[in-house]
């Protein structure tokens, strides 16, 4: 058996609508699949009354992916102006 992999995902890198590839894997994930065929959300983060990060097991190689970046969201700015 494999021993499980972690990434960080930050999601202001992330060019569209939030949609990725598992970095091992290179699974598609999509904040729009809500059947958990290819992740599973294991861990949601919250920090006062805003999402710090979630943590993703990706379904085809077990991977844990933590996504970053929600505080950009919280503060309503536009992803595609603040990438660096």
């Amino acid at each position: 058996m494999e021993p499980v992999e972690y990434f960080t995902v930050d999601l202001t890198q992330i060019e569209g609508n939030g949609d990725f590839t598992c970095p091992k894997c290179r699974a598609p994930i999509s904040p729009d699949d809500i059947t958990e065929n290819t992740y599973t959300i294991t861990e949601t983060v919250m920090s006062e009354d805003s999402l710090e990060k979630i943590i993703l097991t990706c379904n085809e190689c077990r991977s844990h992916i933590k996504l970053v970046g929600f505080e950009i969201l919280a503060r309503g700015d536009n992803l595609t102006n603040n990438r660096r």
